[in-house]
C-alpha cells in the first residue's frame, strides 16, 4: 500500500472520529453549554469546527506518515501507533464527556491525560518522522489551550 492512499485512511478515520464526536457536541452546544459561565478567553463556538478539523487533517498525515514507517522499525511504529489510537479515542470521549454527561470534572481530568498521551505520541513520532512530530504541535497547543479553558469553566461553574 503506498504511503498516499495509508496518510488518506489515516485522515478519514481521525475525520470519522471528529464528526461522530459532533453529535452528542451539537445538542450540548445548543442546549448546556450557553448556560455555563465561561472565561473572557473562551473562543466563540464557530471556531472549533475548523479548528478540529484542520487538527483532524494534521493528525491523520502524521498517523499516515508514521504507519508508512512500519517496515523499518516494527516494534516502535506499533506503540507509537498503539498511542496514536490511545489518543483519538480518548479525543472522542472527551466530548462525551464533557458535553454528553455535562461532568466537567471528569471531562478535565481525561483531557488532562488526553494530553499527556498526546505528548507521548508527538515524542515517538519525534523518533520515527520529523514531520508527524510536527504535525502533531499544532494539536498539543489546541488541547492545552482546551485543558485550561477546561479548568476555567469547572472553577467558574463549581
Amino acid at each position: 500500500m503506498s504511503k498516499y492512499v495509508k496518510i488518506i485512511i489515516v485522515v478519514v478515520v481521525c475525520l470519522l472520529v471528529g464528526y461522530l464526536s459532533s453529535f452528542v457536541t451539537k445538542e450540548g452546544v445548543i442546549t448546556w453549554y450557553p448556560t455555563l459561565k465561561k472565561p473572557f478567553f473562551n473562543p466563540p463556538n464557530s471556531i472549533f469546527a475548523p479548528v478540529w478539523s484542520v487538527l483532524y487533517v494534521c493528525m491523520g498525515i502524521a498517523g499516515g506518515l508514521v504507519w508508512n514507517e512500519l517496515d523499518k522499525d516494527k516494534e516502535l511504529v506499533k506503540k507509537a501507533l498503539f498511542f496514536f489510537v490511545a489518543q483519538l479515542l480518548l479525543n472522542a470521549i472527551w466530548s462525551y464527556l464533557f458535553f454528553g454527561l455535562h461532568n466537567i470534572l471528569l471531562a478535565l481530568i481525561e483531557i488532562i491525560l488526553l494530553w499527556l498521551i498526546i505528548y507521548e505520541t508527538y515524542l515517538l513520532f519525534k523518533k520515527i518522522n520529523k514531520t508527524a512530530a510536527f504535525l502533531f504541535i499544532p494539536y498539543l497547543a489546541w488541547v492545552a489551550f482546551a485543558t485550561v479553558l477546561t479548568i476555567s469553566i469547572y472553577i467558574l461553574n463549581f
